[in-house]
């Protein structure tokens, strides 16, 4: 064993590493953690969500499986390097994808299944809400769920006990404690971020629809407290390590930071948290967030806004589709490949066909693709249908079919994104990108630059995720220095000299982005004709 590593060995044995766990669309991180955040093992474990009577959901075995499995997997990990069993940490952090919805009884039984951050089943409530509270509540929101069942006259609703999100549930389950981080409660609930908290003249609102519809219960006795970036939010009881490792090998104890959502732990992951930062996260969906000097002029129902896990105000541009589209596609060239008896990896797969896309015309030749797997509220859909779309002089080639599948990841994104830098004209001093859509070196930052028209920077780190963010808000809780904030600790203690690789935009790129993003406007009649005309197999 190196000395590094009997280093490490010695640093877990002690219970000075912490872990991070995100629970992502398609895949459960976990990433532990050095005394200085330097990630020195992981574990993972694929899933997915499915469409149930209408609901893109995931069952509670799903959720606790997986991440018992991820967890093992770290576990496997750290002993394959170090050769050491973990049983103690000194922090936890768990972090999942925003928005949705889990109603709980008094019992603490699910009332429904999860409702997740996918669908958009909730329009008459998000466009209520919206207008009552002079704020913009989107579908995805935790609110705009249980007001729609309510206007639904749900059933279920007169017994909710608690509510709240996938993240909040998991750190329940774990510690006992009914909370959530800043960040994640501001996808929830509208936040005031001087008070840290709630809006409380809008809470007041909500128990008024409440009491008017005949529901006994108040806004703050169902849902989670709100938490701020720094704070203790509980300790892992008996029962929450056995929950993550059945084998009964983790100690109880662990103290856990307040949990957050991707978006906070993305703005984390990039030293994206202090103002006129911002950065983008692209996978299974793709948002943006941008760190404001001042609030915007009135309220675009494109836009989110949220908070960082300090508290700070930052506008959020949410796109449901990404990369799902992106991925399948990759998928269908590896399956060639392995007709014609080529064994290529997926990882040379992503590399060859997105390297490829470079080659390709800027305006991507005239197709057309559309990611839409489900809804997109930026563009109207609540539905959606993958769509590839060309006129008989398009230049069809595979440079220009790749990059038009990597520019329409982005299309919708653009469409929040130019709000506001071209009509609120919000500053930016740096963009840094994270997610799987920037893991081949040098294109997904190309193809961001384009669509924003500014410099983006990656890291190395930016593989790591979410995962990796949870864990770093986890050692900011135990490890801060007295008034230290969230953006010192950051800049101090965690990326130091490390503002990644930047790229400008190619001026070229810029012009064929927007003259593709024309393309995409005028053809999302195609788009809504595909969503009318083809029904899923089994609805009429």
């Amino acid at each position: 064993m190196t000395e590094m590593k009997a280093y490490y060995a010695e640093q877990i044995a002690a219970g000075n590493t912490v872990l991070g766990i995100e629970l992502g669309s398609t895949r459960i991180k976990a990433v532990l953690n050095d005394e200085k955040n330097n990630p020195i093992a992981s574990g993972s474990h694929d899933w997915e969500n499915r469409l149930e009577n209408g609901i893109w959901t995931y069952s509670l075995e799903d959720i606790w499986t997986g991440l018992q499995d991820c967890f093992r997997d770290l576990v496997r990990d750290v002993k394959e390097q170090y050769g050491v069993v973990l049983i103690r940490l000194g922090a936890l952090g768990i972090s999942g994808m925003m928005h949705g919805y889990m109603a709980f009884d008094s019992q603490g039984q699910l009332l429904v299944p999860f409702r997740t951050w996918r669908n958009n089943i909730t329009g008459e409530a998000a466009r209520k809400l919206s207008e009552l509270f002079q704020y913009n509540i989107p579908q995805r929101w935790t609110a705009a769920h249980l007001y729609q069942a309510m206007l639904n006259g749900e059933e279920h609703v007169k017994d909710v006990s608690f509510v709240t999100t996938l993240a909040g549930y998991i750190h329940w389950r774990l510690t006992g404690e009914k909370v959530l981080g800043i960040g994640e409660a501001s996808g929830v609930f509208p936040i005031d971020s001087q008070q840290k908290d709630y809006r409380q003249d809008i809470v007041e609102k909500f128990d008024v629809l409440a009491e008017e519809m005949g529901y006994s219960w108040k806004f703050r006795q169902i849902f989670p407290r709100v938490m701020v970036a720094g704070q203790t939010a509980g300790r892992l009881t008996e029962e929450g390590a056995k929950l993550l490792d059945p084998s009964g090998t983790l100690e109880a104890g662990i103290p856990l930071c307040p949990p957050e959502g991707d978006a906070g732990t993305g703005m984390t992951a990039t030293n994206s948290v202090t103002v006129r930062t911002g950065n983008v996260s692209a996978g299974t969906s793709v948002f943006a967030m941008l760190v404001l000097e001042k609030g915007l002029s009135r309220v675009y129902p494109e836009i989110d806004m949220v908070t960082t896990p300090a508290g700070e105000p930052v506008a959020m541009v949410h796109c449901q589709n990404c990369t799902s589209d992106l991925n399948a596609w990759v998928e269908l060239f590896g399956e060639f490949a392995g007709a014609m008896g080529i064994s290529a990896d997926k990882n040379q797969l992503y590399s060859v066909l997105y390297n490829k896309a470079l080659e390709g015309d800027c305006d991507c030749g005239g197709l057309l693709s559309y990611c839409y797997f489900s809804g997109e509220h930026i563009t109207d859909f609540t539905e959606g249908r993958p769509l590839f779309v060309r006129t008989p002089e398009s230049r069809f080639t595979l440079a220009n079919f790749m990059r038009s599948h990597l520019f329409t990841s982005l299309g919708a994104l653009k469409i929040g994104l130019d709000i506001l830098m071209k009509e609120e004209h919000v500053k930016v001093d740096r963009i840094l990108g994270h997610g799987g859509l920037f893991k081949t070196k040098g294109v997904g930052q190309r193809i961001l630059a384009a669509a924003v028209n500014a410099p983006v920077s990656v890291m190395e780190t930016a593989g790591e995720g979410g995962a990796w963010g949870i864990a770093i808000l986890a050692s900011y809780m135990i490890r801060k220095g007295p008034q230290e904030s969230l953006e010192e600790y950051l800049e101090k203690k965690v990326f130091g000299e490390n503002a990644g690789t930047e790229m400008q935009p190619d001026p070229e790129d810029v012009k064929g982005f927007e003259k593709f993003m024309e393309r995409y406007k005028a053809g999302l009649a195609i788009e809504r004709a595909a969503v009318e005309c083809l029904r899923p197999e089994g609805t009429e």
